[in-house]
């Protein structure tokens, strides 16, 4: 199986994808104080990189 470039940012997308929703079920169900908000925001900025990355595919 060769690796080229869209394989790598698929991969990358994907990882982003399963980071971000983790890091939002753990400010969602695990901290209920402000770091809560915090974890979730960043699990967003994560899907915003992953969304980027599905977007650079084909491109590069």
């Amino acid at each position: 199986m060769a690796m080229n470039k869209n394989t790598v940012l698929a991969w990358a997308t994907y990882i982003m994808m399963f980071i971000g929703l983790s890091l939002i079920a753990l400010g969602a169900f695990r901290y209920n104080e402000v770091a809560g908000w915090g974890f979730a925001s960043v699990g967003i900025g994560f899907f915003a990189n992953a969304w980027v990355f599905n977007a650079l595919k084909g491109r590069v």
